[in-house]
């Protein structure tokens, strides 16, 4: 951030829905959402989300994601607390490669491991894996049982120099400009495809991090997206999710913050009924002083223009969201109630099994 501007303010919303699928099936919400921040609507602030694979196997991963956002939240406020006066943004990145990946997942079966000495698992837990995914799923379950909490981490952090990307999984980060312009924080991981993603619980968790850190050297992003795939996998192309993000600009510029926050949970709730029927969570940070421009602005920095999706350029789409679903944890979300415009979806629900079909 140049010295001739002030440090900006940024807001905070979101929400998360069960899946529709899972409501019939009375499955709880997997997904969890946390955000905190030292005081009021200053910096730094760090947003996580993080979805519960829903596998037979994977039977505890509601308390797998919770423990996810919380350990998340909690390392990286740390990480940038102890990383103020660096001035060398190439080699904060570079320890953050290095050591977020490897003390998160270290936290996150930290946690695991003490729940499962507090609740070890129980015979009619292990039955029904085995009734549902035969002697094979158990057995795998048996011999790791991290398997069972398996979830996948999305993280934020801005402080007023950077923002700090941390993902592990699906799920969407995305950057939306001043320009409307939508691109994605982190490179694609090609692994990810079908019902298949990397996953804490796998033994190689922390090789599969994507981590970058964006100097703010130029315009900060207008607007901040993390998104399961609950609600990416709502829409029917990479197009339409990404003209969400556009979309909200334009919303939280016409109407102000409010009444976009009270009408997320019920757009939410409509993408999974119409769309993925997974559970649906979305978190929005949001810089205040660019919901105040209309006028057009550079878009995002070191991003392939085959990434970038303009408004004019993408299918109608609508709004998104998450609340903290964690337990105990220093957490502030809205929790939307008004109705708002439909999300235009397809699709049928997936359930994520972590690392190939192996898992």
């Amino acid at each position: 951030m140049s010295e001739q501007q002030s440090p900006a303010e940024w807001r905070v919303m979101g929400e998360t829905v069960p899946g529709a699928s899972h409501l019939r099936a009375g499955i709880p919400n997997q997904d969890a959402i946390l955000q905190v921040r030292e005081s009021g609507r200053g910096l730094p602030l760090v947003v996580s989300v993080s979805d519960g694979h829903g596998s037979d196997k994977c039977f505890r991963s509601d308390r797998g994601s919770r423990f996810a956002v919380k350990r998340a939240a909690q390392l990286v406020g740390e990480f940038v607390d102890e990383s103020r006066g660096h001035a060398d943004p190439s080699g904060l990145e570079s320890r953050a490669r290095e050591y977020l990946p490897r003390e998160f997942v270290r936290r996150w079966r930290e946690a695991v491991e003490a729940d499962l000495k507090a609740r070890p698992f129980t015979k009619e837990e292990l039955e029904t894996v085995e009734r549902k995914d035969g002697a094979r799923g158990r057995k795998l379950v048996e011999e790791n049982p991290l398997l069972a909490y398996g979830a996948t981490s999305l993280t934020v952090a801005v402080e007023e120099s950077y923002v700090l990307y941390l993902q592990l999984g699906d799920g969407e980060i995305l950057n939306v400009s001043e320009a409307g312009e939508v691109t994605r924080a982190l490179p694609e991981d090609e692994r990810l495809f079908a019902n298949e993603t990397t996953s804490l619980c796998t033994a190689d968790a922390e090789e599969n991090f994507r981590v970058r850190l964006w100097p703010l050297e130029g315009p900060a992003p207008a607007l901040i997206l993390l998104s399961t795939d609950g609600y990416v996998n709502s829409f029917s192309d990479t197009a339409g999710f990404f003209k969400v993000g556009s979309d909200l600009l334009e919303m939280l510029r016409a109407d102000g913050f409010d009444p976009i926050n009270a009408s997320l949970r019920s757009w939410l709730e409509e993408a999974t009924r119409s769309g993925s029927g997974d559970d649906c969570t979305l978190g929005l940070i949001c810089r205040t002083d660019a919901l105040k421009k209309t006028d057009a602005g550079p878009g995002a920095e070191g991003v392939k223009a085959s990434e970038v999706v303009k408004a004019d350029d993408a299918p109608a789409a609508s709004g998104a969201a998450a609340t903290p679903s964690t337990d105990g944890a220093d957490a502030a979300a809205a929790q939307p109630q008004d109705a708002g415009p439909p999300a235009q979806s397809s699709g049928q629900a997936r359930e994520a099994e972590p690392g190939g079909r192996e898992a």
